[in-house]
């Protein structure tokens, strides 16, 4: 044993050995064992301690019956002989030393008086006792105490007069209990080995039991350290217990869920160059055209300047989701909230897109149910259901239509946009909400979209405490569906 950078280690002959520290004290191996010793010496001790007071009880009450139960016996033999007038009888002399010889006690023979007229010892003969408990026997009642503290054990008995039936006596017997004490010593003795035994064994019992329970758990952090090392297609799979079970699945759907969002960044980025970098190719295919031609007409420079102005806006369209997306990831301190009566803000929103869905001949249609006011940022929302709707409308079918619905409850508001657009397919949309995910990509590139609006759409609902779920069949529309409370809290 010896003591190294302020940690204890017990070191045994072979290359067992155990490392005691702060960081040990604290560990949930350390937590197991202290509970499993505590269970196990806790009942040990109170069993310990009640047995050996239940002992005790049982031999003084057993002891205190044999002297009750011999005081008796020889009360009415003092009665027979008369022996308070005429001590001399032999055989009543013999028993009362026999008496004190077995139990090694001390017997007095007490007159009415409280005179002592006779006492084994020979200490106290001719003297008055004042005894309560001799007093108490004088009047019928006979007595008995137990002395812990002394070691004896204290018996009183009357003695009879004749065939009276009064009360001319009492016999007080003191008995020793050394030998109770001497057996009490030697169960603890006894006792107390097998506490340390059975401490010794749990202490072992509890270091196996607490390092079973660990070492599924030093297992799964393990694996977690291997993928923060980067070896990410590790599957836990730790069976050992239900909890461990669990943990591990957790831990592979976390670890597949960080896997599809490395995988959508990579992706974004490769988008988000190419989105970037095609307006810019564009526009420098087209000032190069111009530069390289002389005495270009005023009406091809008018055509050439359009089309490089809608490669600088769809630039602009790009950059312009990114940074909305960046401000939706800011914290929910950063929301100004104000009450919105929601039904203008609905009007508004698809009074905008009317002519977007107009060039579609796309039917855009609000229902309000009631009239509604929250508590809500007014430009994330306007943004997030501006979102929804102008998507509605984009991958909508010619002469289509979207139904934009508002209703209320005590403590929710929700708004309902369904199309009768082109549908999601069933296995993407998981993942539609997902940032920079697009589920027809060359579709979605035609469309003009940037595979932002969604994310920043649930971004937006989010943060304010709401939930936003999606419903829809290929080929037949989609709904979303978002809820919102009407008192924000923070």
């Amino acid at each position: 044993m010896y003591i190294q950078s302020g940690e204890l280690v017990i070191i045994s002959k072979g290359n067992f050995h155990f490392r005691f520290n702060g960081k040990f004290l604290k560990s949930l191996r350390f937590c197991i064992i202290l509970l499993l010793l505590l269970v196990s010496i806790i009942p040990c001790f109170a069993s310990y301690n009640g047995i050996i007071k239940a002992y005790e009880s049982r031999a003084v009450s057993v002891r205190t019956a044999e002297i009750q139960n011999q005081c008796t016996i020889l009360s009415n033999q003092l009665n027979s002989y008369n022996y308070l007038t005429d001590m001399s009888s032999e055989v009543i002399n013999a028993s009362l030393t026999q008496l004190t010889n077995i139990y090694n006690g001390r017997v007095m023979i007490i007159d009415k008086n409280l005179q002592v007229v006779k006492d084994t010892y020979s200490l106290d003969e001719g003297k008055t006792i004042i005894s309560e408990d001799v007093v108490r026997c004088m009047q019928g009642k006979s007595t008995n105490y137990y002395d812990k503290r002394n070691r004896y054990i204290a018996v009183t008995s009357p003695i009879m007069e004749g065939e009276t039936g009064r009360i001319a006596g009492v016999m007080l017997a003191s008995v020793s209990t050394d030998s109770i004490v001497d057996n009490i010593n030697i169960l603890k003795t006894k006792g107390g080995m097998i506490v340390g035994i059975v401490i010794i064994l749990m202490l072992v019992i509890s270091f196996f039991i607490a390092d079973r329970i660990v070492k599924p758990l030093k297992k799964i952090t393990e694996s977690i350290e291997d993928v923060s090392e980067g070896y990410d297609d590790e599957v836990l799979h730790v069976n050992t217990f239900t909890e461990t079970r669990l943990l591990s699945e957790a831990f592979n759907k976390m670890l597949g869920r960080l896997k599809q969002l490395d995988k959508s960044r990579e992706e974004f980025v490769s988008n988000v160059s190419h989105e970037l970098k095609t307006p810019l190719t564009s526009m420098k295919v087209l000032a190069d055209s111009l530069l390289a031609q002389d005495n270009v007409p005023i009406e091809l420079y008018q055509e050439f300047m359009g089309d490089i102005a809608k490669e600088i806006d769809r630039e602009n369209d790009i950059i312009t989701d990114l940074l909305s997306l960046v401000k939706m990831d800011k914290t929910a301190k950063d929301l100004n909230i104000k009450t919105v009566n929601i039904n203008e803000l609905l009007e508004l929103i698809l009074k905008r897109l009317k002519p977007i869905a107009e060039m579609k001949n796309v039917e855009v249609v609000l229902e309000s149910f009631r009239p509604v006011s929250a508590e809500i940022d007014e430009v994330k929302l306007t943004l997030a259901f501006s979102n929804l709707v102008e998507n509605a409308i984009k991958y909508n079918h010619k002469d289509g239509w979207v139904h934009v619905s508002l209703n209320a409850d005590h403590k929710y508001f929700y708004v309902k946009v369904a199309d009768s657009g082109i549908g999601i397919p069933e296995e993407d949309q998981a993942n539609i909400f997902e940032r920079f995910y697009r589920v027809d990509k060359s579709h979605s590139r035609e469309m003009g979209g940037t595979g932002l609006g969604l994310a920043i759409a649930r971004n937006a609902v989010i943060v304010h405490r709401g939930s936003i779920k999606v419903y829809s069949s290929e080929g037949e529309g989609t709904t979303f569906t978002v809820r919102i409370p009407l008192t924000y809290v923070a």
